[in-house]
Order: C-alpha cells, then sequence, then structure tokens
C-alpha cells in the first residue's frame, strides 16, 4: 500500500466562524494518504481588531504541523514588535522561534503529545513518565527549558510548510516559509500574496550551496522538495550559521498589502490543492461556487471533491487544508489601494516589511 491508501479517506473536518468585518470557512481530508500531517488555525479575534488564519502542511509526520498550529501564533502576539504594530517582524520572529521551542526536553515532550507518541493511560512517552507538574502542557511565557533524558534534544527530523495570514484592520500581512500558499481575489483576478520556495529557485540555491548543501532531482540534499520549512533540524546543523542562511530555513518571507473594496476573498491552501490547480483557476472555481453556496467550509469541501485524483498515485492524492476568508465591506479607502498585477497567477508587487537583525 506504501504512502497511498487503496481507497481515500473522504471525511472532511469543517467549520465556519464570523465576525463584524469578514466570515471565514475552513476544512480538511485526509485523502489518498494514509495518515493526515495537515493542520490549521483560524482564529478571528487575535485581539480586538486582528484575525489570524494559517496553513500548516507537514511531512514526516504531524508532530510539527500541529506544534505550529497550536504555539505560532500564541508568539506573534506575544513578540514585542506586534505590540508597536510591526506584525511583519512579529511574524518573522515567531517562525523561527518554533525552531527554538521545539528542542530540549519541554519541545520533545510536546512533540511526542501531539504526534501521537503519548499512552494517555500510563502516562508514559518512550519510556519517560509525563511529569503532573508539566500539566496540559499549556504555554509559558519564557518557554524555560528543563532538565531530563531529553534535554539535549535537538529538534524534530519531521517539518512542516507555514502560510499564515494576519489581518488588522486593512492591513493583510501575509508570512510563508514552503510551498502552502495565499491567495487574494481582486476583482475576480488572482494574485499570489506568498512564494512557493522550491529548492530550483536561484535565492534558494543559493543559500543552500553556500551552507553546504546539495540539490538532487529537485531536492535539498536528495530528501526533501522544499527549501523552507520549520522543523527538519537534520539540515539545519551548522552552529557557525544564522538560521536564515542554514541548508534549510525557517526564515518566512513576508508581504504586507492594504485591502480595499475591491477583494473579494482570501484564500490560504496547502499543495495538495495547489497541485491540482492553478491561483487563477481556484479563483474562478470559488467565485462560481459563491453564487450558490453561503457556507464557505462547503465551498473548501467542493474543491478538495474537484481536486482528489479518481486513483492512487501523482496529482489530487495529497492531503488537503483550506482556508476561505470572504470580507464583508472594507472600513475605507479608495477602489485601488495599491496597485497590483492583473495578469494571472502573477505575484502580488508588495512592499516587504522590514525584517529586524
Amino acid at each position: 500500500m506504501g504512502v497511498y491508501l487503496s481507497t481515500p479517506k473522504t471525511d472532511k473536518t469543517s467549520e465556519d466562524g464570523e465576525n463584524e468585518k469578514m466570515r471565514y470557512g475552513v476544512s480538511s481530508m485526509q485523502g489518498w494518504r494514509t495518515s493526515m500531517e495537515d493542520a490549521h488555525a483560524a482564529i478571528l479575534d487575535l485581539d480586538n481588531s486582528t484575525s489570524f488564519f494559517g496553513v500548516y502542511d507537514g511531512h514526516g509526520g504531524q508532530a510539527v504541523s500541529k506544534f505550529c498550529a497550536k504555539f505560532l501564533h500564541q508568539q506573534v502576539v506575544k513578540h514585542e514588535a506586534y505590540s508597536a504594530g510591526d506584525i511583519g517582524t512579529a511574524a518573522q520572529k515567531s517562525f523561527l522561534r518554533m525552531d527554538e521551542m521545539m528542542c530540549g526536553q519541554r519541545g520533545w515532550r510536546e512533540l511526542a503529545i501531539l504526534g501521537n507518541k503519548m499512552d494517555q493511560f500510563s502516562g508514559m512517552i518512550e519510556g519517560l513518565i509525563w511529569s503532573p507538574r508539566s500539566g496540559n502542557l499549556k504555554a509559558v511565557e519564557d518557554w524555560s527549558p528543563e532538565e531530563g533524558p531529553h534535554s539535549n534534544y535537538d529538534g524534530p527530523t519531521c517539518g512542516s510548510t507555514a502560510c499564515v495570514a494576519i489581518i488588522r484592520n486593512n492591513q493583510l500581512v501575509v508570512a510563508n516559509a514552503g510551498d502552502s500558499r495565499c491567495v487574494l481575489s481582486r476583482k475576480g483576478e488572482a494574485h499570489n500574496l506568498s512564494k512557493d520556495h522550491k529548492p530550483d529557485l536561484e535565492v534558494e540555491k543559493e543559500r543552500i550551496y553556500k551552507a553546504g548543501g546539495y540539490i538532487h532531482f529537485g531536492r535539498v540534499n536528495g530528501s526533501l522538495n522544499l527549501a523552507r520549512a520549520i522543523g527538519d533540524m537534520e539540515l539545519k546543523r551548522d552552529k557557525t550559521l544564522p538560521p536564515e542562511k542554514q541548508i534549510l530555513t525557517a526564515n518566512p518571507d513576508i508581504n504586507s498589502v492594504e485591502l480595499c473594496e475591491d477583494d473579494d476573498f482570501l484564500v490560504l491552501a496547502c499543495d495538495g490543492i495547489w497541485d491540482c490547480m492553478s491561483s487563477q483557476q481556484l479563483v474562478d472555481f470559488v467565485s462560481e461556487q459563491l453564487k450558490t453556496e453561503s457556507k464557505l467550509s462547503a465551498v473548501c469541501e467542493k474543491v478538495f471533491d474537484r481536486c482528489l485524483a479518481p486513483v492512487s498515485g501523482g496529482e489530487g492524492c495529497d492531503n488537503m487544508t483550506m482556508i476561505l476568508v470572504q470580507f464583508k465591506k472594507p472600513e475605507s479607502g479608495p477602489s485601488t489601494s495599491q496597485q497590483l498585477d492583473s495578469s494571472n497567477d502573477q505575484e502580488v508587487p508588495v512592499q516587504e516589511v522590514p525584517k529586524s537583525d
């Protein structure tokens, strides 16, 4: 059976929500894969003026994607740059913080639980007693290190992409590491707000080679077909290099755009969708579905049905997760608050948010 099931699991896990500014629908489906490694976060009210949406596509296991879904938005809010209004820097630092938090005994224990490696009855995790003082492993302000059998744990060998959209008033900030994608529909035109980080991109190749890595058949060191991801710590072990310059990096691209009255909806989805549909094809499909379907999660489900392969192998066989965000109305602003490239599947020429050292 290998990495595929004999028949796909087409049950879908879906939810919807809304506030006065927007509404969203999210759905996920395991499909042909033998396990579900995607995770997501949809938080309408991160604070009283901010919403957070994130899609995390795991590989090699589900622990890292679930870790990101649980902790990444918490770290964004905690960062001092967030309070100062610099959402981009807060997001960038939080991506890198995920790798730091997953090391040591506490990171190991949290990943073991999220990866379902804990015996819930005996309280044992691969031979380690789950200390009562760890409770339900809620976030601690300083994520202080702990001593124990795995205090020297270097971090997980599995990993996850991360693509998040943070909306505060009319400002949209997108942070992305990997090949999940965020697309904005403006007047029916698809505009990519993120870049797929594949090893064949020049900027990625340059970093990989400088760090001592190589690319074989489109894969970093012959194994990973992504150039950026959270986790995968075996590709981040050169202690002479900063996190941004490792063979593989969790450092995200940060893009910021001002929303306007021409904006229809926003889509965040893992590559299980983009393998089957281009950005414009998805925007067209969603736009057509919205004419008759008001429940946004149902639109996501229809996208999965459209993409699912009839037989195992190839495109349409990956896990699928999608978040659809529809804007109710802009608070203010002209019809074109920021000029966007109108050609299909083009990246939005948005302003790069400065990153602090």
